[in-house]
């Protein structure tokens, strides 16, 4: 049976994946395997909040470094 999310007083943490995309985890649980916390933990409403607030580019960081370097090659060949 789910837990109405206005009952579940569980304790999240926020992690962060090598190409900075965010989650919530269990913080009574070990992060997993290319995860790691970012510092802030709470209730879930708190923690996504929290995620909404600093996750204002959704790309992957791969894809924004590949962008970033072919702008940066188009821009000096542009001379």
């Amino acid at each position: 049976m789910p837990i109405d999310e206005t009952e579940d007083t569980t304790l999240y943490a926020v992690v962060m994946n090598h190409e900075e995309q965010y989650s919530i985890w269990r913080a009574d649980r070990a992060v997993p395997a290319g995860w790691k916390e970012v510092g802030k933990q709470g209730r879930k409403e708190e923690c996504l909040a929290y995620i909404n607030e600093v996750w204002t580019d959704m790309r992957p960081l791969s894809l924004r470094r590949a962008m970033a370097a072919a702008a940066a090659e188009s821009a000096g060949g542009s001379s």
